[in-house]
C-alpha cells in the first residue's frame, strides 16, 4: 500500500498547480475543506473513491493513478507499459519539468553503470 502521505503530496501538487485554494475545491466539488486539508496532510487512511474521482476530474489526474496511490487495487489495461502508468501517476507536467526528470533519470542510469547505485 502507498503512504497517504505521498498521495496528499501528489494532490495538494495537482490543486496548486492549478491554483486553487482549499475552498475553491470546496465550492467545485462538495467536499468539506477541512478533509481536504486532512487527505493533502496524510492523515485520511482509506479516502473515498468518490471522493478522489471528484478531485482526479478537476485536477485532470488519472483517476486509476489516483486510486492507486491510494492503496487501492488497480487492474492495468492488456498492452499498457510501465511508462504509461508512470505518465499517469505523474499528471501533467510542463517542458521545464519534463526536461529535468529526464536529465535526472539519465544521471541515476549513469550512476548504475558505475556501480554508484
Amino acid at each position: 500500500m502507498q503512504s497517504p502521505k505521498e498521495l496528499g503530496r501528489y494532490l495538494k501538487n495537482a490543486r496548486q498547480g492549478k491554483s486553487l485554494t482549499l475552498r475553491a475545491v470546496e465550492k467545485s466539488t462538495n467536499i468539506s475543506n477541512a478533509y481536504l486539508s486532512q487527505l493533502e496532510c496524510g492523515k485520511i487512511k482509506n479516502p473515498s473513491p468518490t471522493m478522489l474521482h471528484k478531485l482526479s476530474q478537476l485536477y485532470h489526474l488519472s483517476y486509476a493513478a489516483v486510486m492507486q496511490l491510494a492503496g487501492y487495487p488497480v487492474p492495468h489495461k492488456e498492452g499498457e507499459s510501465k511508462a504509461s502508468r508512470f505518465a499517469a501517476r505523474l499528471g501533467p507536467v510542463t517542458e521545464e519539468e519534463e526536461n529535468e526528470l529526464l536529465d535526472y533519470l539519465d544521471f541515476l542510469r549513469s550512476k548504475r553503470k558505475r556501480g554508484d547505485l
